[in-house]
């Protein structure tokens, strides 16, 4: 029964989730059916499990019944097929001289085997439920500046070659190179690059934020002196001085793994003041600065114009395409 009280706890914590609109918080919509198949897989295993257990139980009832009935009416043929079942087993076995001491040492090692099992059962259920109950009762937190703190960033330069873990997250610049082949990749960037560097203005929306990001970050020269406008929150951190911010956004490539905070170094009018976690509209022109922490030149968006917005009911983007 244990077994249906697994897969009919994941198949209603998933469940949960899409109803309360939390499962954005851990997965890209885009793979949404996945999740969805998982409901109704593990759904319809509970259910077969919890009729083959109840199955079992009334076979067992229904012979428990009968051995009763059966001593009830004094009926012995039971236990005598059981008692010459046990004389069968019995001299079947070769015993040492000692018998005594030989079943106690017999007995003995198989209840401490016995034990071990039952142990490792209960650790293995027991690490099948954590999830389930953290799933169902803790409240689903979206990410902010403090997985920033926590982490930091770093900004590889566009020349550099480095190994590239798809699990890992990424700040500041997406890269869905770590997805593609290198001959696949080549055609998708020329393509979003043609989107997005014919534009007049770019105006990212959440729709297209991932893949607009990273279309300027991967040809920068493509979108000098143009304006850029994006939402985002502020992030000062240690390492911007001045009237400069992060402006972010956390972004899915496929589920909360593989997530990364991204965005762009922005100048505002001097003595502009904000918080982390401050959401803005910025629009402006794109330039580039050298920014000494990163110990290169990196695109810089100069404000012309900007204003504080409501957090997003949805304060992730995704990578759709």
């Amino acid at each position: 029964m244990i077994r249906f009280f697994i897969l009919f706890g994941f198949s209603f914590m998933f469940f949960m989730l899409h109803y309360t609109g939390d499962i954005n918080k851990y997965i890209n919509m885009k793979y949404a059916y996945l999740s969805i198949s998982a409901v109704v897989i593990m759904g319809l295993l509970s259910i077969f499990e919890f009729v083959r257990v109840s199955r079992l139980q009334v076979a067992e009832e229904k012979k428990q019944a009968a051995v009763a009935l059966a001593a009830e009416n004094g009926d012995d043929r039971l236990q005598l097929e059981r008692n010459g079942q046990e004389q069968h087993i019995h001299l079947g076995h070769h015993h040492e001289p000692d018998h005594n001491h030989s079943h106690e040492h017999a007995h003995g090692h198989d209840h401490s085997h016995g034990n071990d099992t039952k142990l490792k059962r209960f650790f293995g259920y027991l690490i099948l439920f954590v999830p389930i109950v953290t799933g169902l009762f803790l409240p689903a937190h979206a990410l902010d500046s403090s997985f920033v703190k926590a982490k930091g960033f770093s900004f590889p330069s566009f020349q550099e070659n480095i190994e590239k873990n798809p699990g890992a997250h990424q700040f500041l610049k997406p890269d869905s190179s770590v997805f593609y082949r290198k001959d696949d990749y080549d055609k998708v960037k020329s393509k979003e690059l043609a989107e997005f560097a014919n534009r007049p203005a770019v105006t990212l929306t959440d729709a297209d934020y991932l893949k607009g990001m990273e279309a300027i970050y991967n040809s920068p020269d493509a979108f000098i002196g143009k304006t850029i406008g994006f939402d985002g929150f502020a992030y000062k951190g240690q390492q911007v001085d001045g009237n400069h911010y992060f402006i972010f956004r956390f972004g899915f490539i496929h589920c909360v793994a593989d997530s990364g905070v991204f965005g762009m170094l922005v100048e505002f009018p001097k003595n502009t003041q904000m918080n982390d976690d401050d959401w803005v509209h910025v629009s402006g022109k794109l330039t580039w600065e050298f920014y000494q922490p990163f110990k290169q030149t990196i695109p810089v968006l100069k404000v012309t114009d900007w204003h504080a917005i409501d957090t997003p009911k949805d304060p992730y983007v995704y990578r759709t395409t």
